[in-house]
């Protein structure tokens, strides 16, 4: 089987973050299995605009459009006129069409291309595509969203409150989660979506040695507001009470916060303790985890973090909020702590620095990632839904 992922950016900083994890892994599983898999995307920061864009992306043939900015609108905002001429084109050449859909410029298109081309079209949201009232995002789906979501072979979807919104937001609802009374807007052509859960997986990785040396904290995600690496570095100064040889790693793409967590770093004095190495590549990245002792991801309203999936797959503890989505299989299996918020943070990285501690947490995560988040299961759901597209 012929198939196309299409997601909005790829970039050596993985600026766009779990999506195109989730679409890379899936492709090199179904390229495993021995299915033609193909990623599509925009491609940007890879040097000089004159250079060639890379033909591959970690063993995935990867076609890539040079980024163009039309918009001031973060990733709504770019696209690529080469892309857009090209996507009747390349979606023919497939037998099924996997988009990792955004309100954007590149998914839409696509989606919309694979519709005209009759080709089963495959969608998966990662909390992207929720109920808004902002205007671009009404446009945006009066004019596209509510009809590929309603004309899509299958919706996938990670948890109950995703399929809420895109149920929602299919049927033309103002405002979060708007209720039963909520005004509606036309309707598309088409029945009830097509909702199938598909929960993201990770790849199996080898038992790591336990982490030896002074405690290494690791925080590993964009850099913004949501995902809250002010309230990990704020955790700091109550750790270092404990363990004053600890070391701390703010690793990401900045998207607006590098500024204000430098300021605090300064502000604390903790310019000796705390390093921020930018955005790590797939390489770097396991390789951080099986280094760190605990990883720690304090952002809010988080559907289903691919960097908590690898920690776990790692045998790395994580430390993550109650509204992740990973929070109740976390707490349930013993792979970490979950917290409220920032004033808790600390002390759920200290109970995981003690050494039996960290031994089960460590056990139970493996454990967890394995049984529940194995890209073997999530492949066989997936084939599955691709069978009755």
């Amino acid at each position: 089987m012929r198939v196309l992922h299409a997601v909005t950016l790829h970039s050596p900083t993985h600026a766009f973050g779990g999506p195109v994890r989730v679409a890379l892994n899936l492709s090199q599983g179904l390229r495993a299995r021995g299915h033609e898999a193909r990623l599509l995307a925009l491609g940007d920061g890879f040097g000089a605009s004159g250079e060639r864009l890379p033909t591959e992306v970690e063993g995935v043939p990867a076609r890539l459009f040079q980024a163009r900015r039309l918009l001031p609108l973060g990733f709504s905002g770019i696209t690529s006129p080469a892309l857009l001429a090209a996507a009747g084109r390349v979606v023919r050449d497939a037998d099924l069409v996997h988009v990792h859909l955004a309100r954007d410029l590149v998914t839409l298109p696509v989606a919309l291309a694979a519709l005209r081309a009759g080709k089963p079209l495959v969608l998966q949201t990662h909390g992207m595509v929720d109920p808004s009232d902002r205007l671009l995002a009404k446009v945006l789906d009066t004019l596209a969203v509510r009809r590929v979501l309603r004309r899509a072979s299958a919706v996938l979807y990670l948890t109950g409150h995703e399929r809420r919104g895109l149920e929602a937001v299919a049927a033309g609802k103002r405002g979060p989660l708007a209720g039963p009374g909520s005004q509606t807007g036309s309707g598309e052509p088409g029945g009830p979506l097509r909702l199938v859960r598909l929960v993201n997986g990770v790849p199996a990785q080898e038992v790591r040695p336990t982490p030896s040396g002074p405690p290494r904290i690791l925080y590993a995600a964009r850099l913004q507001a949501r995902k809250r690496p002010r309230d990990f570095v704020t955790a700091v100064p109550e750790i270092l009470r404990h363990h004053p040889e600890a070391e701390f790693v703010v690793a990401g793409p900045d998207e607006g916060e590098l500024a204000s967590v430098q300021a605090l770093i300064s502000r604390l004095g903790l310019g000796e303790r705390v390093h921020c190495p930018g955005p790590l590549s797939a390489g770097e990245m396991l390789a951080e985890l099986r280094h760190a002792h605990v990883y720690v991801l304090p952002s809010v309203d988080e559907p289903f973090p691919m960097s908590v999936l690898e920690a776990l797959a790692a045998g790395t503890p994580a430390v993550v909020t109650r509204s992740n989505g990973l929070a109740g299989d976390i707490a349930d299996a013993g792979a970490g702590r979950v917290v409220d918020g920032a004033p808790e943070l600390a002390g759920a990285v200290l109970e995981l620095l003690d050494p039996a501690t960290a031994g089960a947490a460590s056990t139970a995560a493996r454990k967890l990632a394995a049984e529940s988040f194995s890209m073997d299961a999530v492949l066989d759901t997936l084939l599955g839904v691709y069978e009755k597209c």
